[in-house]
């Protein structure tokens, strides 16, 4: 996955995929030369779901989440129960990393060609928030600030880790 936060055109499809992808790609490098016991240890007392493969787990479900299960309508297969609601998280940091981001990157290739293939303005077949359709355009949005968002916590799992900054 290449990162660059410069667009190769200016329409708003392809600066939303750049931004979306440059998030992506921060948060594969941010854990990039971790060992897989690394990747699953939680160095913040009292908050033993962030790790930083929980973290990585948990963006490739919430985008599952978005795309697959809000916009298209499928079927949810995220690893979530009623019983462990933040179930990818765990798993995350029991899973070997390289496993995760290949599973990540498999998944935003798919994703890329969804986007591609659908109008910015195409409703959401499944409401959210009270019944509200989103767009496709705002579920993209939404992805940017939540993957940015967990890039900051990556940030912090990374730098109590092993001391690593930047990426």
């Amino acid at each position: 996955m290449p990162r660059t936060d410069m667009p190769s055109g200016w329409d708003e499809r392809t600066m939303l995929s750049t931004f979306l992808d440059y998030a992506r790609a921060t948060a594969v490098a941010k854990c990039a030369g971790l060992s897989d016991e690394e990747s699953g240890n939680a160095p913040l007392p009292g908050s033993p779901l962030m790790t930083p493969g929980g973290v990585l787990s948990h963006l490739r479900w919430v985008e599952h989440w978005w795309l697959d299960v809000v916009f298209l309508g499928e079927a949810d297969r995220g690893p979530w129960t009623d019983e462990d609601p933040d179930r990818e998280m765990r798993i995350g940091a029991e899973l070997p990393l390289a496993r995760l981001v290949e599973e990540y990157e498999e998944q935003s290739a798919r994703f890329r060609e969804l986007v591609a293939a659908h109008d910015l303005r195409d409703l959401a077949k499944n409401p959210v928030r009270g019944g509200t359709h989103v767009t496709l355009g705002w579920i993209l949005m939404h992805l940017i600030e939540e993957t940015s968002r967990h890039n900051g916590h990556l940030d912090i799992l990374r730098e109590l880790t092993d001391g690593a900054t930047g990426s």
